[in-house]
Formats: C-alpha cells, sequence, structure tokens
C-alpha cells in the first residue's frame, strides 16, 4: 500500500521540497546572497538566478520570473522572488501575487541595501547608484550600454541632470572603492561613499 501526502510528511519521509526555500534572484544580487546565507546559516536556501543584464532589460524580468516559478513551483516548499519592482511598474509585483509567491520589498535595490525607510527619506532624485556588483561591472552595465566608450561626447547629454554619483557598498573594499572612485571622474560626477552593508535584504531572508 502506498501512504498517502499526509502520511508521508508526518514520518518525515518526504514532504514538497523537503522544507527547502527557492530564492529566485536578479544575478547582480547573487554575491550578496550568498554572504548573507553563509553568515546566518540559511543552509535550508537554495539559489537560483535570473540574467544580471536584465537590469538594463526590466521588461524581461515578469516573464521570466513566471516561467522559472512555474518550472520549479512544485520541487520547494516556497518560493521567493528576490527582486525588488526594478522597473518593471509594479508588474512584477502583481505577477508575484498572482503566482502566490513573496518578494523583496522597494522599488530596487539601491533603496532596499540602504533600507527602504532611509532610503525614501532620503528623495534623492539627481544620484546616480553603483554596488558593489555595478562597480565591478561598470563596463558592461554602464559604459558599453549607452555606448560611451565609442561616443564619450554622449557623457554629458545623458548625466547633465545628475548632481552626485553615490557608491552604496556592501562590503569594506579599498579595492572597489577606488574603482567607484574613478567610475565617478569618468561620469564627471562628485563622489559620495556609503557604506550600507546589505540592508533590507538580510533582514528579509533571515525572517523567512
Amino acid at each position: 500500500m502506498i501512504p498517502d501526502d499526509d502520511t508521508l510528511t508526518r514520518e518525515g519521509l518526504t514532504a514538497k521540497g523537503d522544507g527547502k526555500i527557492l530564492l529566485l534572484a536578479c544575478g547582480a544580487l547573487a554575491r550578496e546572497i550568498l554572504a548573507v546565507q553563509k553568515a546566518n546559516k540559511l543552509d535550508h536556501m537554495v539559489l537560483s538566478c535570473l540574467p544580471a543584464i536584465y537590469h538594463n532589460t526590466p521588461d524581461k524580468i515578469v516573464p521570466a520570473v513566471r516561467a522559472a516559478v512555474e518550472k520549479h513551483r512544485d520541487d520547494y516548499t516556497q518560493i521567493f522572488v528576490v527582486y525588488a519592482d526594478c522597473g518593471t511598474g509594479g508588474l512584477l509585483q502583481a505577477a508575484c501575487a498572482e503566482m502566490d509567491v513573496e518578494m523583496v520589498a522597494g522599488p530596487h535595490c539601491y533603496s532596499f541595501f540602504e533600507g527602504n525607510d532611509t532610503f525614501e527619506a532620503r528623495d534623492e532624485i539627481t544620484a546616480f547608484y553603483l554596488t558593489d556588483f555595478l562597480v565591478r561591472q561598470f563596463d558592461a552595465f554602464v559604459t558599453k550600454p549607452l555606448g560611451l566608450d565609442r561616443h564619450p561626447q554622449l557623457r554629458d547629454m545623458y548625466f547633465e541632470h545628475y548632481e552626485k554619483l553615490v557608491y552604496q557598498a556592501q562590503t569594506r573594499d579599498p579595492a572597489l572603492e577606488a574603482k567607484a572612485q574613478k567610475c565617478a571622474e569618468a561620469l564627471g560626477l562628485p563622489y559620495e561613499y556609503r557604506f550600507t552593508g546589505y540592508g533590507d535584504l538580510e533582514t528579509r531572508l533571515t525572517k523567512l
């Protein structure tokens, strides 16, 4: 006789996902999520990342998240989407609600790294933000997509309304800080350094 699902769960033989939580995340957050997992011994979480370049093409985020949730839904006890709104205009939040999965609160990673309440209170609409990931990948995610390597004269047109570059550092790394300062120079912007750590990202993951 084959036991029913309730019997299997009670006896600890098999339960949906065996208590594992899938973190379905933006690839730009992979290093930070792994660091949070390690520091907090979140061994019940499994990380799966979508391409980080969707950072530049937010229209691709919702379809990719939908497909991934449907693919993995039966393999895990819970799926948690590690994206904020990220330029989807509320569509990602609506999709997650429809699929009955949770996601990180906030408009984007710059906000939840600093802490959503703190970021909102600053009301900075003229700051250009970099995270550890974007400092490392500045050429791939800023210089080349904007064509600044081919047409440097476009810099002033793109950034004329920005008043500063803010490096939100998740780790204390002098090499990254030096590179961030060079990024600010390349964009012709005053430089500001803020150590944020992992902010609301860590708080949210540890509560799962």
